[in-house]
Protein backbone atom coordinates (compact mmCIF):
# COMPACT_ATOMS: atom_id res chain seq x y z
CA UNK A 1 0.00 0.00 0.00
CA UNK A 2 1.42 3.37 -1.01
CA UNK A 3 1.36 6.41 1.27
CA UNK A 4 0.69 9.86 -0.18
CA UNK A 5 1.23 13.13 1.69
CA UNK A 6 -0.08 16.55 0.69
CA UNK A 7 2.23 19.34 1.84
CA UNK A 8 1.16 22.99 1.70
CA UNK A 9 4.08 25.45 1.96
CA UNK A 10 3.26 28.72 3.69
CA UNK A 11 6.01 31.23 4.33
CA UNK A 12 5.00 34.37 6.25
CA UNK A 13 7.59 36.69 4.73
CA UNK A 14 6.42 37.05 1.13
CA UNK A 15 7.84 40.10 -0.64
CA UNK A 16 5.48 41.35 -3.35
CA UNK A 17 2.20 40.73 -1.51
CA UNK A 18 2.78 40.84 2.24
CA UNK A 19 1.57 37.76 4.16
CA UNK A 20 -0.12 36.55 0.99
CA UNK A 21 -0.95 33.09 2.38
CA UNK A 22 -3.21 34.81 4.91
CA UNK A 23 -4.85 37.12 2.38
CA UNK A 24 -8.64 36.68 2.33
CA UNK A 25 -10.28 35.19 -0.74
CA UNK A 26 -14.01 34.53 -0.86
CA UNK A 27 -14.16 34.98 2.92
CA UNK A 28 -11.27 32.68 3.90
CA UNK A 29 -7.46 32.94 3.95
CA UNK A 30 -5.72 31.47 0.92
CA UNK A 31 -4.09 28.79 3.06
CA UNK A 32 -7.49 27.59 4.27
CA UNK A 33 -8.69 27.10 0.70
CA UNK A 34 -5.66 24.91 0.02
CA UNK A 35 -6.17 22.84 3.17
CA UNK A 36 -9.83 22.20 2.43
CA UNK A 37 -9.11 21.37 -1.20
CA UNK A 38 -6.58 18.73 -0.14
CA UNK A 39 -8.99 17.32 2.41
CA UNK A 40 -11.94 17.27 0.03
CA UNK A 41 -9.90 15.57 -2.69
CA UNK A 42 -9.82 12.42 -0.56
CA UNK A 43 -6.53 11.31 -2.13
CA UNK A 44 -4.04 11.86 0.67
CA UNK A 45 -3.17 9.85 3.76
CA UNK A 46 -1.80 12.92 5.54
CA UNK A 47 -2.07 16.68 5.02
CA UNK A 48 0.64 18.98 6.38
CA UNK A 49 1.11 22.73 6.46
CA UNK A 50 4.83 23.55 6.23
CA UNK A 51 5.78 26.92 7.73
CA UNK A 52 8.12 28.72 10.09
CA UNK A 53 5.34 30.80 11.66
CA UNK A 54 3.00 29.75 14.50
CA UNK A 55 0.04 31.54 12.89
CA UNK A 56 -0.10 28.74 10.35
CA UNK A 57 0.14 26.13 13.09
CA UNK A 58 -3.01 27.56 14.62
CA UNK A 59 -4.83 27.48 11.28
CA UNK A 60 -3.70 23.91 10.62
CA UNK A 61 -5.01 22.85 14.02
CA UNK A 62 -8.33 24.60 13.42
CA UNK A 63 -8.70 22.83 10.07
CA UNK A 64 -7.77 19.42 11.49
CA UNK A 65 -4.50 18.90 9.60
CA UNK A 66 -0.90 18.59 10.73
CA UNK A 67 1.81 21.20 11.05
CA UNK A 68 5.50 20.90 10.16
CA UNK A 69 7.69 23.60 11.78
CA UNK A 70 10.07 24.67 9.05
CA UNK A 71 13.53 25.76 10.26
CA UNK A 72 13.91 29.55 10.23
CA UNK A 73 16.88 29.41 7.85
CA UNK A 74 14.61 27.78 5.23
CA UNK A 75 11.97 30.48 5.52
CA UNK A 76 13.72 33.54 4.09
CA UNK A 77 13.66 34.63 0.45
CA UNK A 78 17.06 33.07 -0.19
CA UNK A 79 15.91 29.53 0.63
CA UNK A 80 14.83 27.40 -2.32
CA UNK A 81 11.79 25.16 -2.55
CA UNK A 82 14.12 22.22 -3.10
CA UNK A 83 15.74 22.85 0.28
CA UNK A 84 12.52 22.95 2.30
CA UNK A 85 11.02 20.02 0.40
CA UNK A 86 14.14 17.97 1.17
CA UNK A 87 13.98 18.92 4.85
CA UNK A 88 10.33 17.90 4.99
CA UNK A 89 10.93 14.56 3.27
CA UNK A 90 13.86 13.77 5.55
CA UNK A 91 11.43 13.99 8.46
CA UNK A 92 8.33 12.28 7.01
CA UNK A 93 8.10 8.86 5.44
CA UNK A 94 5.86 8.37 2.40
CA UNK A 95 5.90 7.07 -1.15
CA UNK A 96 4.66 10.25 -2.84
CA UNK A 97 4.72 13.89 -1.79
CA UNK A 98 2.26 16.32 -3.32
CA UNK A 99 3.12 19.99 -2.92
CA UNK A 100 -0.10 22.02 -3.20
CA UNK A 101 0.35 25.77 -3.36
CA UNK A 102 -2.15 27.98 -1.58
CA UNK A 103 -1.40 30.72 -4.10
CA UNK A 104 -3.20 28.73 -6.83
CA UNK A 105 -6.79 29.00 -5.51
CA UNK A 106 -8.40 28.44 -8.90
CA UNK A 107 -7.00 24.93 -9.08
CA UNK A 108 -10.10 22.84 -8.36
CA UNK A 109 -10.58 19.76 -6.24
CA UNK A 110 -11.24 17.83 -9.45
CA UNK A 111 -7.95 19.06 -10.91
CA UNK A 112 -6.19 17.88 -7.76
CA UNK A 113 -7.84 14.45 -7.82
CA UNK A 114 -6.92 13.90 -11.47
CA UNK A 115 -3.35 15.01 -10.86
CA UNK A 116 -2.95 12.73 -7.83
CA UNK A 117 -4.43 9.79 -9.74
CA UNK A 118 -1.97 10.33 -12.60
CA UNK A 119 1.00 10.35 -10.22
CA UNK A 120 -0.16 7.30 -8.32
CA UNK A 121 -0.87 5.19 -11.39
CA UNK A 122 1.99 6.47 -13.54
CA UNK A 123 5.63 5.51 -13.50
CA UNK A 124 6.89 8.99 -12.60
CA UNK A 125 9.47 10.29 -10.18
CA UNK A 126 8.26 13.85 -10.74
CA UNK A 127 4.93 15.14 -12.02
CA UNK A 128 4.68 18.83 -12.92
CA UNK A 129 1.49 20.77 -13.55
CA UNK A 130 1.79 22.73 -16.79
CA UNK A 131 -0.29 25.23 -18.73
CA UNK A 132 -0.20 24.63 -22.48
CA UNK A 133 0.22 27.89 -24.42
CA UNK A 134 -0.53 27.28 -28.14
CA UNK A 135 0.85 30.64 -29.26
CA UNK A 136 4.10 31.79 -30.82
CA UNK A 137 6.76 32.15 -28.13
CA UNK A 138 10.24 33.66 -27.94
CA UNK A 139 13.01 32.98 -25.43
CA UNK A 140 15.94 35.42 -25.36
CA UNK A 141 14.82 36.77 -28.70
CA UNK A 142 14.81 33.36 -30.39
CA UNK A 143 11.60 31.64 -31.61
CA UNK A 144 10.84 28.58 -29.51
CA UNK A 145 7.96 26.84 -31.28
CA UNK A 146 7.77 28.59 -34.65
CA UNK A 147 9.99 29.99 -37.39
CA UNK A 148 10.31 33.55 -38.64
CA UNK A 149 10.48 32.17 -42.16
CA UNK A 150 6.72 31.64 -42.34
CA UNK A 151 3.44 32.40 -40.56
CA UNK A 152 1.90 29.36 -38.92
CA UNK A 153 -1.68 29.13 -37.63
CA UNK A 154 -1.70 28.88 -33.84
CA UNK A 155 -3.69 25.62 -33.93
CA UNK A 156 -0.82 24.03 -35.84
CA UNK A 157 1.87 25.01 -33.33
CA UNK A 158 3.38 22.78 -30.69
CA UNK A 159 2.33 24.49 -27.44
CA UNK A 160 4.83 25.89 -25.01
CA UNK A 161 4.27 23.94 -21.77
CA UNK A 162 4.70 26.39 -18.91
CA UNK A 163 5.28 24.92 -15.46
CA UNK A 164 2.71 26.43 -13.09
CA UNK A 165 3.78 24.89 -9.75
CA UNK A 166 0.10 24.90 -8.71
CA UNK A 167 0.60 21.28 -7.70
CA UNK A 168 3.74 19.15 -7.98
CA UNK A 169 4.47 15.57 -6.98
CA UNK A 170 7.66 13.69 -6.21
CA UNK A 171 8.59 10.12 -5.44
CA UNK A 172 10.29 10.44 -2.05
CA UNK A 173 13.07 7.90 -2.57
CA UNK A 174 14.16 9.40 -5.89
CA UNK A 175 14.11 12.96 -4.52
CA UNK A 176 16.21 12.13 -1.46
CA UNK A 177 18.64 10.00 -3.47
CA UNK A 178 19.31 13.01 -5.69
CA UNK A 179 19.79 15.24 -2.64
CA UNK A 180 22.34 12.83 -1.18
CA UNK A 181 24.17 12.72 -4.52
CA UNK A 182 24.34 16.52 -4.67
CA UNK A 183 22.11 16.62 -7.74
CA UNK A 184 19.04 18.68 -8.58
CA UNK A 185 16.24 16.76 -6.89
CA UNK A 186 13.33 18.81 -8.21
CA UNK A 187 13.65 17.26 -11.67
CA UNK A 188 15.37 13.98 -10.76
CA UNK A 189 14.28 10.76 -12.46
CA UNK A 190 11.40 10.32 -14.87
CA UNK A 191 9.50 13.60 -15.30
CA UNK A 192 5.84 13.72 -16.33
CA UNK A 193 3.80 16.75 -17.41
CA UNK A 194 0.14 17.14 -16.46
CA UNK A 195 -1.90 19.80 -18.27
CA UNK A 196 -4.12 22.15 -16.30
CA UNK A 197 -6.04 25.14 -17.62
CA UNK A 198 -4.87 28.74 -17.38
CA UNK A 199 -7.10 29.53 -14.41
CA UNK A 200 -5.83 26.55 -12.45
CA UNK A 201 -2.34 27.83 -13.20
CA UNK A 202 -3.10 31.37 -12.02
CA UNK A 203 -0.73 32.22 -9.14
CA UNK A 204 -1.30 34.91 -6.52
CA UNK A 205 1.82 37.06 -6.36
CA UNK A 206 0.39 40.58 -6.39
CA UNK A 207 -2.74 42.40 -5.22
CA UNK A 208 -3.94 42.42 -8.83
CA UNK A 209 -3.58 38.63 -9.02
CA UNK A 210 -5.68 38.30 -5.87
CA UNK A 211 -8.38 40.63 -7.20
CA UNK A 212 -8.58 38.59 -10.40
CA UNK A 213 -8.91 35.34 -8.44
CA UNK A 214 -11.68 36.90 -6.34
CA UNK A 215 -13.57 37.92 -9.48
CA UNK A 216 -13.25 34.45 -11.00
CA UNK A 217 -13.68 32.33 -7.87
CA UNK A 218 -17.42 31.70 -8.15
CA UNK A 219 -17.16 31.06 -11.88
CA UNK A 220 -14.54 28.36 -11.30
CA UNK A 221 -15.84 26.78 -8.12
CA UNK A 222 -19.55 27.53 -8.36
CA UNK A 223 -21.76 29.16 -5.76
CA UNK A 224 -20.75 26.48 -3.27
CA UNK A 225 -17.33 24.93 -2.74
CA UNK A 226 -16.59 23.03 -5.94
CA UNK A 227 -15.80 19.81 -4.14
CA UNK A 228 -19.20 19.76 -2.46
CA UNK A 229 -21.31 20.83 -5.40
Amino acid sequence: MTVSIAMIPARMGSQRLKQKNLMPLHGEPLIVHAIRKCRDAGMFDEIWVNSEHPAFENLAEEEGVRFHPRPADLADHNATSEQFVAEFLQNHSCDFLFQVHSIAPLLTTTDLRLFATEMQKGDYDVLLSVVDEPLEAFCRGVPVNFTLAEKTNSQDLDPVRRISWSVTAWRRDTFLSAVRAGQCATYAGKVGLFSINRLAGHAIKTAEDLALAEALYSIVHGSKDEAKA
